[in-house]
């Protein structure tokens, strides 16, 4: 699947979750949620998967965890917030571009509506047709 696909699901699922049960749960129950239903649509997921950084020769091992990785190709970080601001964009970039990954979505679960929580956050990924 390409990463376009991947985010197309991830989206879905994250729909889904909301119309169910709406918003107003800590973040960690939104991650919980949409790693099963992720997994039962076949993805593979990964959570708070942790992620090197280099910096001239020293190594982190675990300089930051994603909140899922999925099919090794995008990262979804989950939020549950009253507000998303510009830092929150810019670290799921700073994520994008350590782990060498192209497509991240940055889903507020603290919305009325999901679709107003959704923020796609490119990498070099190219524009589809």
């Amino acid at each position: 699947m390409t990463e376009n696909e991947i985010s197309g699901q991830i989206i879905d699922a994250a729909l889904k979750i909301h119309r169910a049960i709406g918003p107003g749960l800590l973040e960690s129950v939104y991650r919980t949620f949409l790693a099963h239903e992720l997994a039962l649509r076949g993805l593979r997921v990964d959570r708070e998967c942790s992620i090197p950084a280099t910096y001239e020769g020293l190594l982190i091992e675990t300089a930051y965890r994603v909140d899922l990785m999925v099919n090794d190709k995008v990262i979804v970080e989950i939020k549950s917030i009253e507000e998303v601001h510009s830092v929150h964009k810019k670290q799921v970039l700073t994520y994008l571009k350590l782990s060498r990954k192209k497509l991240g979505l940055l889903l507020n679960f603290n919305v009325s509506l999901m679709k107003g929580g959704i923020i796609r956050i490119v990498n070099g990924l190219p524009e589809t047709a």
